[in-house]
C-alpha cells in the first residue's frame, strides 16, 4: 500500500524550498506526494518544475497593521479550509507537512479536522503568525534554532534545523562563470534579497557598484520585476529576477554573499560555509525575526550584520571589504558548528507520522 503525503506552504520561496530539499528522500521511499498552495503564488511555479500534482486554494493574508483587506480575508481562509478540506477527503493523504506561510493555515486546520496527522516546520527563532495558528493542531513542531524550544509546547518541540536541498552544495564554479559571463580575474559577490526581491538591499549595492566593480564581480539575484535595465550591459555585473537549477552553480562561485536574513536563506549560507553580510529586514517593516536570525549568526561568528537603518555607501563598502579580507575565520566559525541532519530527522517524524506511531 503506498504511502501519500500533502506538503504545503507558500508565500515566498523561503516557504517552499525546505519543502523541496524533502522531495527526494520522500520518492526514495516511494511517497506519493501531493502539494497545496495558492492558486498563482511562487510554490505552484516551483512544484511544476518537479512534476508534482498541485491543488490551489483560496488564502488571506495575516496582518499585523490595518488595511482594508484584514476584513475580507477571514473568508478567504474559511474558503480555502472547504477547498482544502474537499481536496485532501479526494487525496487521502497519511500525512501533511507544512512549511507555513499564510497558505498553510487552511490546509493544516482542515487536516486536522479530519484526523489527518500534521507536522509544521518553524525556521526563525519565534513563531510566525501562521505557524502559531497552526501549532495547537499540530503533532509536532519542528524549529530551527535552539531559543526557539522553549517557545512551543514540550510535546510537540523537535529540534531539526532547517531543511537544505543536497544539489546545492553540488554546483559548479566553471558553469557559474559561464553563466554570468564571469572571470577567475575578480572574486564574486553573490546578492540575495529573498525570492521577492528586497529594494532597500538592491539599491545599496546598485549605490556602490562603480567602486565594487573595481575589485569583485557582482551577481545579483535582485527579485521578480526588480532588474535595472540600464545595467544590463554593465561589465563584470549579472542581474537575475530569480534562479532555481543555476542557483548551485552561483553559489560555488561565489566567494561572500550579501542577503537578507530570512532562515532558510541564512541556513544555506551556513550549511555552504559562505562568508556573508546580512542586511535583516528592520521591525519597522517586519515582526522582528530576521534580526533575531542575524544576531544569533553574528554571536556565533558566522556573519557581519548590518542594519538597514544604518546602511550608508561608506560603511557598506567597508564592511565588503573587511569580510572579504577576514573570509577565512567566518569559514572557520561556520565549520566548527555542528551541522544537523534536518532532512533525516524530519523524514523520520513522518515515518512515525504514517505509521501511527505520534501521539
Amino acid at each position: 500500500m503506498s504511502k501519500k503525503i500533502v506538503l504545503t506552504g507558500g508565500g515566498t520561496a523561503g516557504h517552499v524550498t525546505p519543502n523541496m530539499a524533502l522531495i527526494p528522500r520522500l520518492r526514495e521511499l516511494q511517497y506519493e506526494i501531493t502539494y497545496m498552495g495558492s492558486y498563482d503564488g511562487i510554490e505552484k511555479e516551483l512544484m511544476e518544475n518537479y512534476g508534482i500534482p498541485y491543488y490551489g486554494i483560496a488564502t488571506g493574508k495575516f496582518r499585523r497593521y490595518f488595511d482594508p483587506k484584514n476584513f475580507s480575508d477571514p473568508f478567504r481562509v474559511l474558503k480555502g479550509m472547504r477547498e482544502a478540506k474537499r481536496y485532501l477527503r479526494e487525496i487521502k493523504p497519511d500525512v501533511v507537512f507544512s512549511k507555513g506561510g499564510f497558505v498553510s493555515v487552511p490546509v493544516v486546520r482542515a487536516a486536522a479536522s479530519l484526523g489527518i496527522p500534521c507536522i509544521i516546520h518553524e525556521s526563525d527563532m519565534t513563531p510566525g503568525l501562521a505557524n502559531k495558528l497552526c501549532i495547537p493542531v499540530a503533532k509536532k513542531v519542528c524549529c530551527n534554532f535552539p531559543e526557539t524550544f522553549n517557545m512551543l509546547p514540550t510535546s510537540k518541540a523537535v529540534l531539526t534545523g532547517s531543511p537544505i536541498r543536497k544539489e546545492l552544495a553540488e554546483g559548479s564554479k566553471e558553469a557559474g562563470y559561464r553563466l554570468c559571463g564571469f572571470d577567475a580575474s575578480k572574486p564574486v559577490i553573490m546578492v540575495v534579497g529573498g525570492s521577492l526581491g528586497s529594494a532597500a538591499v538592491n539599491q545599496a549595492v546598485r549605490d556602490v557598484l562603480p567602486e565594487l566593480l573595481k575589485d569583485f564581480q557582482v551577481v545579483h539575484l535582485c527579485g521578480r520585476d526588480k532588474m535595472d535595465n540600464l545595467l544590463l550591459t554593465t561589465p563584470g555585473y549579472r542581474q537575475f529576477e530569480y534562479v532555481q537549477a543555476q542557483m548551485k552553480d552561483i553559489f560555488a562561485m561565489a566567494d561572500i554573499v550579501i542577503s537578507r536574513a530570512g532562515a532558510n536563506a541564512i541556513s544555506e549560507l551556513l550549511a555552504l560555509k559562505k562568508p556573508n553580510i546580512l542586511i535583516p529586514l528592520p521591525a519597522s517593516s517586519s515582526r522582528g525575526d530576521q534580526i533575531l536570525n542575524a544576531k544569533s549568526y553574528e554571536a556565533q561568528g558566522f556573519s557581519i550584520v548590518i542594519d538597514e537603518d544604518d546602511l550608508t555607501n561608506k560603511l557598506f563598502l567597508e564592511k565588503i571589504h573587511e569580510l572579504y579580507c577576514n573570509r577565512d575565520t567566518y569559514i572557520g566559525a561556520m565549520s566548527r558548528s555542528t551541522q544537523r541532519d534536518a532532512v533525516g530527522k524530519i523524514i523520520d517524524l513522518i515515518e512515525d507520522a504514517v505509521a501511527g506511531k505520534m501521539s
